[in-house]
């Protein structure tokens, strides 16, 4: 039987040399104003984690890609199938599932949350969504405008999302930008970031076999 540390290795939990390796995080974006501050929560986690993000179609309108981090990859629905060309290539939702550690959509719009609560995956982040192993921690950061959030359809769709396993970041209340005061506005990327870490820490303390 092979040892802890063997099997850590090759399951690509510890580098060659033994030390522990970073986080793998994937963060990932969907179609709402709040995605100008995702290169904010790129910077916050490539500081203590290995990043990876995933942006959609409607999220590249406000996502300024010249100031997400150097070393992190930005993946969009064009790079789904464009290295796909025979049976027994890599299919990029199934790897990047693969690889992280810990998925985060923020901000998860209205639309994307009624996406994952269908079980649909038309796009390269619900196809990692719909993929996703769930012994793996899935948080969302929603971000959308005070009757949206209130709509009945919204508390349908997050009891259904927390059946599956996951977590909710709660928005806050702010002026919005689309100048309603109220409830909606996605987390901070700190508190998202915070949030995450001490989730993550306190599983690797309690000894999770996930990490």
């Amino acid at each position: 039987m092979a040892s802890a540390e063997t099997a850590g290795t090759e399951r690509g939990l510890l580098p060659t040399n033994g030390a522990p390796r970073k986080p793998r995080i994937l963060l990932a974006a969907s179609g709402s104003v709040a995605a100008i501050k995702f290169a904010n929560l790129c910077h916050c986690f490539s500081e203590w984690a290995e990043v990876k993000a995933v942006a959609t179609k409607a999220s590249l309108h406000f996502i300024d890609r010249a100031s997400l981090p150097r070393d992190v990859v930005l993946y969009t629905d064009e790079d789904e199938w464009s290295s796909w060309s025979k049976i027994g290539d890599s299919v990029l939702h199934i790897e990047l599932r693969r690889w992280a550690d810990i998925m985060i959509i923020a901000p998860l719009s209205a639309n994307t949350l009624g996406k994952i609560a269908g079980g649909l995956c038309d796009n390269l982040l619900t196809c990692i969504v719909r993929a996703w192993d769930y012994t793996k921690p899935l948080f969302v950061a929603p971000a959308m405008n005070t009757f949206m959030w209130n709509n009945p359809f919204t508390e349908r769709h997050l009891m259904t999302v927390d059946e599956l396993g996951i977590s909710l970041i709660p928005p806050v209340s702010k002026r919005l930008a689309c100048g309603d005061y109220g409830n909606g506005a996605m987390a901070e990327p700190s508190h998202i970031y915070s949030t995450v870490r001490l989730f993550y820490e306190s599983r690797v303390q309690a000894g999770s076999s996930n990490f």
